[in-house]
């Protein structure tokens, strides 16, 4: 059996607990470690963080887009001589100059819809992981010719388990939403050679509520607006339902993307 973070079991604590607790935990940042030992999640064959590094070790110049609070990048062993990382949200943004700086990265604030604020051409390697908005036309204009764009995204339906059970089933034209056939198209059309483009579908469990709870209010695309108030019902039902089946079962879905610049 799972425990929780106060050693307590978790099969064994409260609707209104775990809740609570959940409500309680900070969310900034794409520091996933609250998590342990209350959901899992399979990572995607490619390892992405580990050939991320790889890349970073060979460029001059990088961008990491929307780095969230900065951990993937600060975990490379070796940054080029030119590093700079975007972030939008003022949390996220505030823990990524605290872990870049250090290793000598820039972090610019920009939102996530806004044009990206440096030159044409200023990079050679453009790296994003679960980027919002991969906009590839920007990704294009700062990339050097030959530059490389190298990222991984979150896939069509992921973790649709979650998503249908508080917001009811989806129309098509969500259910399609960030289709990697539909990203390579649009990548293509920016000016990008998509030299790869693997996809894969990863199964993850959820042996709390209050792991359902903390996800959704970390992840907060899955069910946007989502509050705790909103739900109650459907999670006291959730609840139970672990409480007597055992996890729940959600699958996310991940494509890792490799371009180039034409």
């Amino acid at each position: 059996m799972s425990t929780s973070p106060h050693g307590a079991p978790t099969g064994r604590r409260t609707f209104d607990a775990l809740v609570t607790e959940a409500e309680a935990a900070p969310t900034e940042g794409w520091d996933f470690s609250w998590f342990e030992g209350r959901a899992t999640e399979a990572r995607p064959s490619w390892g992405y963080a580990r050939a991320m590094g790889e890349r970073l070790g060979r460029a001059s110049a990088s961008l990491d887009v929307q780095t969230g609070g900065g951990e993937v990048l600060a975990a490379a062993p070796w940054l080029p001589p030119v590093a700079v990382a975007t972030e939008g949200w003022p949390p996220n943004l505030a823990k990524a100059t605290a872990l870049l700086h250090p290793r000598g990265a820039v972090v610019v604030a920009s939102a996530q819809d806004a044009p990206l604020p440096f030159a044409d051409g200023a990079f050679d390697l453009v790296t994003s992981r679960h980027p919002v908005f991969p906009d590839f036309d920007e990704i294009a204009r700062v990339l050097r010719p030959g530059g490389t764009y190298f990222a991984q995204h979150v896939g069509p339906r992921s973790v649709f388990e979650l998503v249908e059970y508080f917001l009811g089933e989806q129309p098509q034209d969500v259910r399609d939403a960030r289709d990697p056939e539909g990203e390579r198209a649009a990548a293509e059309a920016a000016g990008l050679e998509v030299v790869s483009l693997r996809a894969e579908r990863l199964r993850m469990e959820f042996f709390d509520v209050g792991a359902v709870v903390h996800f959704l209010r970390k992840v907060v695309w899955i069910v946007p607006g989502f509050t705790v108030d909103a739900h109650r019902e459907r999670l006291r039902e959730l609840h139970e339902r672990i409480q007597a089946d055992g996890p729940f079962v959600a699958h996310s879905t991940r494509h890792l993307f490799d371009a180039r610049r034409r």
